[in-house]
Protein backbone atom coordinates (compact mmCIF):
# COMPACT_ATOMS: atom_id res chain seq x y z
CA UNK A 1 0.00 0.00 0.00
CA UNK A 2 1.30 3.46 -0.99
CA UNK A 3 0.30 6.43 1.18
CA UNK A 4 0.54 10.11 0.23
CA UNK A 5 0.70 12.55 3.14
CA UNK A 6 -0.45 16.07 2.23
CA UNK A 7 -2.03 19.19 3.77
CA UNK A 8 -5.69 18.43 2.90
CA UNK A 9 -6.06 21.44 0.59
CA UNK A 10 -7.35 21.32 -2.98
CA UNK A 11 -4.03 22.71 -4.21
CA UNK A 12 -2.30 20.00 -2.22
CA UNK A 13 -4.45 17.38 -3.93
CA UNK A 14 -3.52 18.71 -7.38
CA UNK A 15 0.14 18.70 -6.33
CA UNK A 16 -0.26 15.07 -5.28
CA UNK A 17 -1.55 14.27 -8.76
CA UNK A 18 1.46 15.98 -10.34
CA UNK A 19 3.94 14.19 -8.07
CA UNK A 20 2.23 10.85 -8.65
CA UNK A 21 2.76 11.13 -12.41
CA UNK A 22 6.32 12.37 -11.91
CA UNK A 23 7.16 9.41 -9.67
CA UNK A 24 4.96 6.98 -11.61
CA UNK A 25 3.67 5.95 -8.20
CA UNK A 26 -0.02 6.29 -7.39
CA UNK A 27 -1.44 6.29 -3.87
CA UNK A 28 -3.85 3.81 -2.36
CA UNK A 29 -4.57 6.22 0.49
CA UNK A 30 -4.36 9.98 1.09
CA UNK A 31 -3.87 11.23 4.65
CA UNK A 32 -3.00 14.46 6.39
CA UNK A 33 -0.26 15.14 8.93
CA UNK A 34 -1.08 13.57 12.28
CA UNK A 35 -3.67 11.21 10.84
CA UNK A 36 -3.01 7.58 11.80
CA UNK A 37 -1.60 5.28 9.15
CA UNK A 38 -3.00 1.80 8.54
CA UNK A 39 -1.23 -1.03 10.32
CA UNK A 40 0.44 -2.33 7.15
CA UNK A 41 1.75 -0.18 4.28
CA UNK A 42 4.70 -0.19 1.93
CA UNK A 43 5.66 3.46 1.67
CA UNK A 44 4.52 6.88 2.91
CA UNK A 45 5.39 9.80 0.62
CA UNK A 46 5.22 13.40 1.85
CA UNK A 47 3.65 15.81 -0.65
CA UNK A 48 4.53 19.50 -0.35
CA UNK A 49 1.91 21.80 -1.84
CA UNK A 50 3.28 23.67 -4.85
CA UNK A 51 1.04 26.20 -6.59
CA UNK A 52 3.00 25.87 -9.83
CA UNK A 53 2.47 22.12 -9.97
CA UNK A 54 -1.21 22.50 -9.02
CA UNK A 55 -1.71 25.05 -11.82
CA UNK A 56 -0.14 22.71 -14.39
CA UNK A 57 -2.52 19.91 -13.42
CA UNK A 58 -5.48 22.30 -13.54
CA UNK A 59 -4.51 23.54 -16.99
CA UNK A 60 -4.21 19.94 -18.14
CA UNK A 61 -7.71 19.24 -16.86
CA UNK A 62 -9.04 22.27 -18.75
CA UNK A 63 -8.12 20.47 -21.96
CA UNK A 64 -9.89 17.28 -20.92
CA UNK A 65 -13.20 18.29 -19.31
CA UNK A 66 -15.63 21.21 -19.50
CA UNK A 67 -15.68 24.27 -17.24
CA UNK A 68 -18.84 23.01 -15.54
CA UNK A 69 -17.14 19.72 -14.69
CA UNK A 70 -14.07 21.57 -13.42
CA UNK A 71 -16.36 23.61 -11.19
CA UNK A 72 -17.99 20.36 -10.11
CA UNK A 73 -14.63 19.08 -8.84
CA UNK A 74 -14.17 22.08 -6.54
CA UNK A 75 -17.79 21.87 -5.36
CA UNK A 76 -17.38 18.17 -4.60
CA UNK A 77 -14.20 18.95 -2.66
CA UNK A 78 -16.20 21.29 -0.39
CA UNK A 79 -18.31 18.35 0.77
CA UNK A 80 -15.47 17.48 3.17
CA UNK A 81 -16.69 13.88 3.11
CA UNK A 82 -14.30 11.10 4.16
CA UNK A 83 -12.08 9.96 1.29
CA UNK A 84 -13.54 12.53 -1.11
CA UNK A 85 -9.94 13.45 -1.89
CA UNK A 86 -9.16 9.91 -3.04
CA UNK A 87 -12.36 9.90 -5.11
CA UNK A 88 -11.32 13.13 -6.84
CA UNK A 89 -7.78 11.82 -7.31
CA UNK A 90 -9.17 8.84 -9.20
CA UNK A 91 -11.51 11.11 -11.21
CA UNK A 92 -8.64 13.42 -12.19
CA UNK A 93 -6.40 10.51 -13.11
CA UNK A 94 -9.09 8.99 -15.32
CA UNK A 95 -9.75 12.37 -16.95
CA UNK A 96 -6.05 12.83 -17.75
CA UNK A 97 -5.50 9.30 -19.05
CA UNK A 98 -8.67 8.97 -21.14
CA UNK A 99 -8.43 9.80 -24.87
CA UNK A 100 -11.88 11.46 -24.73
CA UNK A 101 -13.85 13.27 -22.05
CA UNK A 102 -15.10 11.08 -19.19
CA UNK A 103 -17.50 13.56 -17.59
CA UNK A 104 -20.66 11.96 -19.04
CA UNK A 105 -19.63 8.36 -18.36
CA UNK A 106 -22.00 7.73 -15.44
CA UNK A 107 -21.37 4.02 -15.81
CA UNK A 108 -18.05 4.66 -14.09
CA UNK A 109 -18.60 4.47 -10.29
CA UNK A 110 -16.21 7.36 -9.56
CA UNK A 111 -17.87 9.67 -12.09
CA UNK A 112 -21.31 8.73 -10.76
CA UNK A 113 -20.33 9.22 -7.12
CA UNK A 114 -18.76 12.62 -7.90
CA UNK A 115 -21.98 13.71 -9.62
CA UNK A 116 -24.05 12.59 -6.61
CA UNK A 117 -21.87 14.49 -4.13
CA UNK A 118 -21.89 17.58 -6.35
CA UNK A 119 -25.69 17.53 -6.32
CA UNK A 120 -25.83 17.24 -2.51
CA UNK A 121 -23.42 20.15 -2.02
CA UNK A 122 -25.22 22.32 -4.56
CA UNK A 123 -28.56 21.63 -2.84
CA UNK A 124 -27.05 22.71 0.47
CA UNK A 125 -25.80 25.89 -1.17
CA UNK A 126 -29.34 26.69 -2.32
CA UNK A 127 -30.73 26.03 1.16
CA UNK A 128 -28.23 28.38 2.77
CA UNK A 129 -29.08 31.08 0.22
CA UNK A 130 -32.78 30.64 1.07
CA UNK A 131 -32.62 30.43 4.84
CA UNK A 132 -29.83 32.60 6.22
CA UNK A 133 -31.15 35.70 7.99
CA UNK A 134 -29.33 38.94 8.75
CA UNK A 135 -29.46 40.67 12.13
CA UNK A 136 -28.42 44.31 12.29
CA UNK A 137 -25.73 45.26 14.80
CA UNK A 138 -25.43 48.65 16.47
CA UNK A 139 -22.51 49.64 14.20
CA UNK A 140 -24.64 49.04 11.10
CA UNK A 141 -23.09 45.70 10.15
CA UNK A 142 -25.50 42.90 9.25
CA UNK A 143 -24.64 39.54 10.81
CA UNK A 144 -25.87 36.11 9.69
CA UNK A 145 -24.92 32.73 11.16
CA UNK A 146 -25.14 29.38 9.39
CA UNK A 147 -24.07 25.82 10.19
CA UNK A 148 -24.35 23.95 6.88
CA UNK A 149 -23.70 20.25 6.44
CA UNK A 150 -21.09 20.97 3.79
CA UNK A 151 -18.60 23.81 3.48
CA UNK A 152 -20.75 25.87 1.09
CA UNK A 153 -20.01 29.38 2.37
CA UNK A 154 -17.58 30.15 -0.52
CA UNK A 155 -20.34 29.15 -2.96
CA UNK A 156 -22.78 31.65 -1.44
CA UNK A 157 -20.53 34.70 -1.75
CA UNK A 158 -21.42 35.69 -5.32
CA UNK A 159 -25.12 35.69 -4.45
CA UNK A 160 -24.57 37.64 -1.21
CA UNK A 161 -22.39 40.30 -2.86
CA UNK A 162 -24.93 40.80 -5.62
CA UNK A 163 -28.05 40.71 -3.45
CA UNK A 164 -26.72 42.75 -0.52
CA UNK A 165 -24.19 45.01 -2.24
CA UNK A 166 -25.39 48.16 -0.44
CA UNK A 167 -24.71 47.02 3.13
CA UNK A 168 -21.80 45.82 5.23
CA UNK A 169 -22.25 42.23 6.32
CA UNK A 170 -20.62 39.25 7.97
CA UNK A 171 -21.76 35.71 7.17
CA UNK A 172 -20.28 33.27 9.67
CA UNK A 173 -20.07 29.47 9.62
CA UNK A 174 -20.52 28.35 13.24
CA UNK A 175 -19.51 24.78 12.47
CA UNK A 176 -16.18 25.59 10.77
CA UNK A 177 -15.50 28.79 12.74
CA UNK A 178 -14.81 31.16 9.87
CA UNK A 179 -16.77 33.68 7.84
CA UNK A 180 -16.68 36.37 5.16
CA UNK A 181 -16.90 40.10 5.78
CA UNK A 182 -18.07 42.49 3.05
CA UNK A 183 -17.11 46.18 3.49
CA UNK A 184 -19.03 47.56 0.45
CA UNK A 185 -15.94 47.07 -1.72
CA UNK A 186 -14.44 43.62 -1.23
CA UNK A 187 -15.01 40.39 0.62
CA UNK A 188 -12.47 39.10 3.14
CA UNK A 189 -12.27 35.77 4.89
CA UNK A 190 -12.20 36.26 8.67
CA UNK A 191 -11.46 34.09 11.70
CA UNK A 192 -11.62 35.04 15.36
CA UNK A 193 -9.27 33.91 18.13
CA UNK A 194 -11.65 35.19 20.81
CA UNK A 195 -15.31 34.50 20.13
CA UNK A 196 -18.12 36.66 21.47
CA UNK A 197 -21.43 35.02 22.26
CA UNK A 198 -22.94 35.65 18.81
CA UNK A 199 -20.10 33.67 17.21
CA UNK A 200 -21.10 30.70 19.37
CA UNK A 201 -24.90 30.98 19.39
CA UNK A 202 -25.47 32.71 16.04
CA UNK A 203 -27.63 35.37 17.74
CA UNK A 204 -26.73 38.97 18.48
CA UNK A 205 -27.00 39.93 22.14
CA UNK A 206 -29.05 42.96 23.16
CA UNK A 207 -25.98 45.09 23.95
CA UNK A 208 -24.61 44.95 20.38
CA UNK A 209 -27.91 44.81 18.51
CA UNK A 210 -29.29 47.80 16.61
CA UNK A 211 -32.02 49.53 18.62
CA UNK A 212 -34.67 48.78 15.97
CA UNK A 213 -33.62 45.20 15.21
CA UNK A 214 -35.77 43.63 17.91
CA UNK A 215 -38.81 45.52 16.60
CA UNK A 216 -38.15 44.38 13.02
CA UNK A 217 -37.79 40.78 14.15
CA UNK A 218 -41.10 41.00 16.01
CA UNK A 219 -42.80 42.48 12.95
CA UNK A 220 -41.38 39.72 10.74
CA UNK A 221 -42.71 37.07 13.13
CA UNK A 222 -46.17 38.64 13.09
CA UNK A 223 -46.14 38.78 9.29
CA UNK A 224 -45.09 35.15 9.13
CA UNK A 225 -47.98 34.18 11.42
CA UNK A 226 -50.52 36.30 9.56
CA UNK A 227 -49.89 34.66 6.18
CA UNK A 228 -50.15 31.13 7.59
CA UNK A 229 -53.41 29.25 6.95
CA UNK A 230 -54.01 27.05 10.02
CA UNK A 231 -56.31 24.67 8.16
CA UNK A 232 -53.58 23.88 5.64
CA UNK A 233 -50.66 23.41 8.04
CA UNK A 234 -48.51 20.41 7.13
CA UNK A 235 -45.58 20.15 9.58
CA UNK A 236 -43.97 17.24 7.75
CA UNK A 237 -43.96 19.06 4.40
CA UNK A 238 -42.88 22.25 6.17
CA UNK A 239 -39.78 20.55 7.56
CA UNK A 240 -39.06 19.05 4.16
CA UNK A 241 -38.96 22.47 2.50
CA UNK A 242 -37.48 24.34 5.49
CA UNK A 243 -35.18 21.96 7.42
CA UNK A 244 -35.39 22.36 11.18
CA UNK A 245 -31.61 22.67 11.49
CA UNK A 246 -31.88 26.22 10.12
CA UNK A 247 -34.61 27.34 12.54
CA UNK A 248 -32.36 28.45 15.39
CA UNK A 249 -31.01 31.29 13.24
CA UNK A 250 -34.34 32.36 11.65
CA UNK A 251 -36.32 35.01 13.59
CA UNK A 252 -39.67 33.76 12.25
CA UNK A 253 -39.00 30.27 13.67
CA UNK A 254 -37.39 31.06 17.01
Amino acid sequence: MIIFVYDKTFEGLLTAVFDAYSRRTFPDLLVTEGEPFPLFYDEAIRIYTDDRKAERVWKGLEKKISKSSLSGLTVTWLSELPEVDLLLFRYIRKAIDAPATIEFNLGDPDILETAKIWKKVNNERLRVMQFFRFQKAADGTYFAAVAPIYNVLPLVLAYARDRFADQRWLIYDLKREYGYYYDLKETTEVRFEEKDSHLLTGLLSEDIMDKDERLFQRMWKEYFKSIAIKERLNPRLHRQHMPARFWDYMPEKR
